[in-house]
Protein backbone atom coordinates (compact mmCIF):
# COMPACT_ATOMS: atom_id res chain seq x y z
CA UNK A 1 0.00 0.00 0.00
CA UNK A 2 1.35 3.41 -0.96
CA UNK A 3 2.56 5.72 1.79
CA UNK A 4 0.05 8.32 2.92
CA UNK A 5 0.51 11.69 1.25
CA UNK A 6 1.58 14.39 3.71
CA UNK A 7 -0.84 17.31 3.53
CA UNK A 8 0.18 20.82 4.55
CA UNK A 9 -2.09 23.63 5.69
CA UNK A 10 -0.29 26.77 4.46
CA UNK A 11 -1.45 30.15 5.74
CA UNK A 12 -0.11 33.45 4.42
CA UNK A 13 -0.69 36.10 7.11
CA UNK A 14 -0.99 39.67 5.89
CA UNK A 15 -1.87 42.96 7.48
CA UNK A 16 -5.29 42.96 5.83
CA UNK A 17 -6.12 39.31 5.18
CA UNK A 18 -5.22 35.70 5.98
CA UNK A 19 -5.04 33.42 2.93
CA UNK A 20 -4.71 29.64 3.01
CA UNK A 21 -5.06 26.31 1.31
CA UNK A 22 -4.06 22.67 1.80
CA UNK A 23 -1.35 21.22 -0.44
CA UNK A 24 0.17 17.81 -1.03
CA UNK A 25 3.90 17.04 -1.05
CA UNK A 26 4.18 18.09 -4.70
CA UNK A 27 2.67 21.51 -3.94
CA UNK A 28 -0.66 20.73 -5.60
CA UNK A 29 -3.61 22.59 -4.11
CA UNK A 30 -6.30 20.28 -2.73
CA UNK A 31 -8.78 23.11 -2.28
CA UNK A 32 -9.31 26.56 -3.69
CA UNK A 33 -7.52 29.13 -1.50
CA UNK A 34 -9.70 30.74 1.14
CA UNK A 35 -9.28 34.20 2.62
CA UNK A 36 -10.64 35.97 5.69
CA UNK A 37 -10.00 39.54 6.88
CA UNK A 38 -7.26 39.88 9.47
CA UNK A 39 -9.15 40.54 12.72
CA UNK A 40 -8.18 43.46 14.97
CA UNK A 41 -7.25 43.94 17.73
CA UNK A 42 -5.17 40.79 17.26
CA UNK A 43 -3.59 38.98 20.18
CA UNK A 44 -1.63 35.74 19.62
CA UNK A 45 -4.59 33.71 20.88
CA UNK A 46 -7.00 35.55 18.58
CA UNK A 47 -4.77 34.75 15.61
CA UNK A 48 -4.76 31.07 16.55
CA UNK A 49 -8.58 31.23 16.74
CA UNK A 50 -8.55 32.68 13.20
CA UNK A 51 -6.43 29.71 12.09
CA UNK A 52 -9.14 27.45 13.51
CA UNK A 53 -11.73 29.30 11.41
CA UNK A 54 -9.61 28.81 8.30
CA UNK A 55 -8.89 25.14 9.00
CA UNK A 56 -12.62 24.46 9.30
CA UNK A 57 -13.06 25.63 5.69
CA UNK A 58 -10.38 23.33 4.27
CA UNK A 59 -9.59 19.60 3.96
CA UNK A 60 -7.75 17.71 6.75
CA UNK A 61 -4.00 18.28 7.05
CA UNK A 62 -0.96 16.70 8.71
CA UNK A 63 1.18 19.76 9.36
CA UNK A 64 0.89 23.53 9.26
CA UNK A 65 3.06 26.29 7.78
CA UNK A 66 2.56 29.92 8.77
CA UNK A 67 4.14 32.93 7.10
CA UNK A 68 3.94 36.02 9.34
CA UNK A 69 5.05 39.62 8.83
CA UNK A 70 7.98 40.80 10.93
CA UNK A 71 11.07 39.37 12.54
CA UNK A 72 10.50 35.68 13.28
CA UNK A 73 13.39 33.62 14.68
CA UNK A 74 13.02 29.86 15.04
CA UNK A 75 9.26 30.24 15.21
CA UNK A 76 9.41 32.94 17.90
CA UNK A 77 8.05 36.45 17.25
CA UNK A 78 10.77 39.03 17.89
CA UNK A 79 8.66 41.81 16.39
CA UNK A 80 5.57 41.99 14.20
CA UNK A 81 4.55 45.40 12.82
CA UNK A 82 0.79 45.19 12.24
CA UNK A 83 -0.56 42.85 14.88
CA UNK A 84 0.53 45.09 17.75
CA UNK A 85 -1.84 47.87 16.60
CA UNK A 86 -5.41 48.61 17.65
CA UNK A 87 -7.04 48.46 14.21
CA UNK A 88 -4.39 47.29 11.78
CA UNK A 89 -1.64 48.88 9.67
CA UNK A 90 -0.84 52.55 10.40
CA UNK A 91 -3.05 52.69 13.50
CA UNK A 92 -1.94 53.22 17.09
CA UNK A 93 0.32 50.64 18.75
CA UNK A 94 -1.36 49.00 21.73
CA UNK A 95 1.19 48.45 24.56
CA UNK A 96 -0.62 45.36 25.85
CA UNK A 97 -0.48 43.72 22.41
CA UNK A 98 3.17 44.69 22.02
CA UNK A 99 3.93 42.88 25.27
CA UNK A 100 1.91 39.80 24.27
CA UNK A 101 3.57 39.43 20.87
CA UNK A 102 7.18 40.10 21.85
CA UNK A 103 8.89 36.75 22.41
CA UNK A 104 5.74 34.72 21.71
CA UNK A 105 6.65 31.19 20.55
CA UNK A 106 4.01 30.85 17.84
CA UNK A 107 5.53 27.67 16.42
CA UNK A 108 5.31 25.78 19.73
CA UNK A 109 1.86 27.21 20.46
CA UNK A 110 0.51 25.99 17.11
CA UNK A 111 2.07 22.54 17.46
CA UNK A 112 0.41 22.17 20.86
CA UNK A 113 -2.92 23.65 19.75
CA UNK A 114 -3.34 21.51 16.63
CA UNK A 115 -1.37 18.48 17.82
CA UNK A 116 0.56 18.56 14.55
CA UNK A 117 4.01 19.60 13.34
CA UNK A 118 4.21 23.36 12.79
CA UNK A 119 6.59 25.71 11.01
CA UNK A 120 6.41 29.49 11.49
CA UNK A 121 8.60 31.83 9.43
CA UNK A 122 8.64 35.34 8.06
CA UNK A 123 6.02 35.62 5.31
CA UNK A 124 8.52 36.68 2.64
CA UNK A 125 10.66 33.62 3.45
CA UNK A 126 7.72 31.27 2.96
CA UNK A 127 6.81 33.14 -0.23
CA UNK A 128 10.38 32.74 -1.48
CA UNK A 129 10.45 29.01 -0.79
CA UNK A 130 7.99 28.55 -3.64
CA UNK A 131 10.10 30.60 -6.06
CA UNK A 132 13.84 30.23 -5.77
CA UNK A 133 15.88 28.06 -8.13
CA UNK A 134 18.70 27.44 -5.65
CA UNK A 135 21.32 28.96 -7.94
CA UNK A 136 23.29 32.12 -7.18
CA UNK A 137 22.22 35.02 -4.98
CA UNK A 138 18.45 35.28 -5.10
CA UNK A 139 16.56 38.13 -3.44
CA UNK A 140 12.81 38.12 -2.90
CA UNK A 141 10.74 41.23 -2.17
CA UNK A 142 7.00 41.17 -1.54
CA UNK A 143 4.77 44.19 -2.07
CA UNK A 144 1.62 44.38 0.02
CA UNK A 145 0.70 46.26 3.15
CA UNK A 146 4.42 47.00 3.38
CA UNK A 147 7.65 45.49 2.08
CA UNK A 148 8.75 41.91 2.70
CA UNK A 149 12.35 40.84 2.09
CA UNK A 150 14.60 37.79 2.21
CA UNK A 151 17.73 36.52 0.52
CA UNK A 152 19.14 33.13 -0.51
CA UNK A 153 22.66 32.11 -1.53
CA UNK A 154 22.80 28.82 -3.42
CA UNK A 155 19.37 27.94 -2.07
CA UNK A 156 20.37 28.56 1.56
CA UNK A 157 18.33 31.10 3.49
CA UNK A 158 20.38 34.02 4.79
CA UNK A 159 19.72 35.42 8.29
CA UNK A 160 16.62 37.58 8.17
CA UNK A 161 16.76 41.33 8.45
CA UNK A 162 13.98 43.86 8.10
CA UNK A 163 14.87 45.90 5.03
CA UNK A 164 11.39 47.38 5.36
CA UNK A 165 12.56 49.47 8.31
CA UNK A 166 15.62 50.88 6.54
CA UNK A 167 15.35 54.65 6.02
CA UNK A 168 14.60 56.04 2.57
CA UNK A 169 14.63 59.67 1.46
CA UNK A 170 15.58 60.63 5.05
CA UNK A 171 12.04 61.00 6.31
CA UNK A 172 10.46 57.54 6.07
CA UNK A 173 11.10 53.81 5.70
CA UNK A 174 10.73 51.49 2.71
CA UNK A 175 7.73 49.92 4.44
CA UNK A 176 5.87 53.22 4.33
CA UNK A 177 7.34 54.60 1.11
CA UNK A 178 6.14 51.73 -1.11
CA UNK A 179 3.38 50.30 1.11
CA UNK A 180 -0.32 50.01 0.31
CA UNK A 181 -1.22 53.33 1.94
CA UNK A 182 1.16 55.22 -0.35
CA UNK A 183 0.08 53.25 -3.40
CA UNK A 184 -3.49 54.35 -2.81
CA UNK A 185 -2.44 57.94 -2.22
CA UNK A 186 -0.18 58.17 -5.27
CA UNK A 187 -2.00 55.94 -7.74
CA UNK A 188 -0.37 53.02 -9.55
CA UNK A 189 1.58 55.13 -12.07
CA UNK A 190 3.56 57.22 -9.58
CA UNK A 191 3.81 54.33 -7.12
CA UNK A 192 5.29 52.13 -9.88
CA UNK A 193 8.01 54.72 -10.41
CA UNK A 194 8.91 54.37 -6.75
CA UNK A 195 9.29 50.62 -7.22
CA UNK A 196 11.68 51.29 -10.10
CA UNK A 197 13.66 53.73 -7.93
CA UNK A 198 13.84 51.18 -5.12
CA UNK A 199 15.16 48.46 -7.45
CA UNK A 200 17.76 50.82 -8.92
CA UNK A 201 18.86 51.98 -5.45
CA UNK A 202 19.22 48.46 -4.06
CA UNK A 203 20.79 46.69 -7.05
CA UNK A 204 24.32 48.00 -6.25
CA UNK A 205 23.78 47.14 -2.57
CA UNK A 206 23.05 43.43 -3.15
CA UNK A 207 24.28 42.67 -6.70
CA UNK A 208 21.72 39.87 -6.87
CA UNK A 209 21.71 37.30 -9.65
CA UNK A 210 17.92 37.35 -9.62
CA UNK A 211 15.36 39.56 -7.89
CA UNK A 212 11.86 38.14 -7.51
CA UNK A 213 9.08 40.65 -6.81
CA UNK A 214 5.86 39.14 -5.49
CA UNK A 215 3.05 39.94 -3.11
CA UNK A 216 -0.44 41.16 -3.89
CA UNK A 217 0.67 44.54 -5.24
CA UNK A 218 3.29 43.21 -7.67
CA UNK A 219 0.52 42.95 -10.28
CA UNK A 220 -0.07 46.70 -9.94
CA UNK A 221 3.31 47.70 -11.33
CA UNK A 222 2.60 49.46 -14.61
CA UNK A 223 3.74 47.68 -17.82
CA UNK A 224 5.90 50.60 -18.91
CA UNK A 225 7.80 50.37 -15.62
CA UNK A 226 8.07 46.58 -15.77
CA UNK A 227 9.86 46.93 -19.10
CA UNK A 228 12.55 49.08 -17.44
CA UNK A 229 13.27 47.00 -14.34
CA UNK A 230 15.91 44.84 -16.03
CA UNK A 231 16.37 41.24 -17.09
CA UNK A 232 17.47 40.27 -13.58
CA UNK A 233 14.01 41.10 -12.16
CA UNK A 234 11.11 38.64 -12.27
CA UNK A 235 7.52 39.43 -11.26
CA UNK A 236 5.81 36.44 -9.64
CA UNK A 237 2.32 35.43 -8.60
CA UNK A 238 1.10 36.10 -5.07
CA UNK A 239 0.06 32.44 -4.79
CA UNK A 240 3.69 31.64 -3.95
CA UNK A 241 2.89 32.70 -0.39
CA UNK A 242 0.75 29.56 -0.14
CA UNK A 243 2.70 27.28 -2.48
CA UNK A 244 5.87 27.93 -0.52
CA UNK A 245 4.23 26.37 2.51
CA UNK A 246 5.41 22.94 1.37
CA UNK A 247 8.92 23.80 0.21
CA UNK A 248 9.55 25.90 3.32
CA UNK A 249 10.05 22.66 5.26
CA UNK A 250 13.10 21.95 3.11
CA UNK A 251 14.68 25.19 4.34
CA UNK A 252 14.89 23.92 7.91
CA UNK A 253 18.52 23.28 8.96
Amino acid sequence: MANKQVMTLAIDCGGLSLKASVLDAAGTLHAQPVSIPTPYPLSPNRLIEAFDEIAALLPPFDRITIGMPGMIRHGVVVHTPHYITTKGPLTRVEPALLAQWRGFDMQSALAEHFGKAALVMNDAEVHAAGLISGSGLEVVMTLGTGLGFCMFDGGKLAPHFELSHAPIRRSTSYDTWIGEHERRRLGDTFWSRRIKSMVEDLRPVFWWDRLFIGGGNSRRIKPEVLAKLGDDVVIVSNTAGILGGVRAWELKP
